[in-house]
């Protein structure tokens, strides 16, 4: 299966440190990782290093569905980029300095479950979540 891969991107307007951090400190995920108010991260985990993993619980507030996020990390190069496996798919986040702050671009192979578009929504509303966090 060759499917092509989605990148959504945002600029958050703060030092590339402290986006960083905001993107692998689980205190800072159970904050931003949900792409609508009526999503929550109520555990998140991370052992962040090359061959670590990571975990996100995320729930439907009502409880009516959920599910974890979890893979593993494949290379990281501080303050500049983090790639990761989950499942048969891998993704990658780069970090950016511009003016004015720092532009966060996540790279996702898609699932074949759900329309390519509906997916591109659904990860930009977390990176949009992201940051609100980090700029609040």
């Amino acid at each position: 299966m060759t499917t092509q891969s989605i990148t959504v991107e945002t600029t958050v307007a703060a030092p590339v440190a402290a986006v960083w951090d905001a993107y692998i400190t689980p205190e800072d995920i159970t904050q931003w990782n949900s792409p609508s108010d009526d999503w929550h991260t109520p555990a998140a985990t991370v052992d962040f290093r090359e061959g670590g993993a990571f975990s996100s619980r995320m729930e439907a507030k009502d409880g009516s569905m959920g599910f974890d996020f979890a893979g593993t990390y494949t290379k990281i190069v501080e303050h500049e980029l983090i790639e990761y496996d989950f499942g048969d798919r891998h993704a990658s986040v780069e970090f950016i300095p511009e003016d004015g702050g720092v532009r966060v671009s996540v790279t996702f192979d898609p699932e074949t479950e759900n329309p390519i578009e509906q997916q591109r929504g659904g990860w930009q509303a977390i990176l949009d979540s992201f940051k609100r966090h980090v700029e609040s």
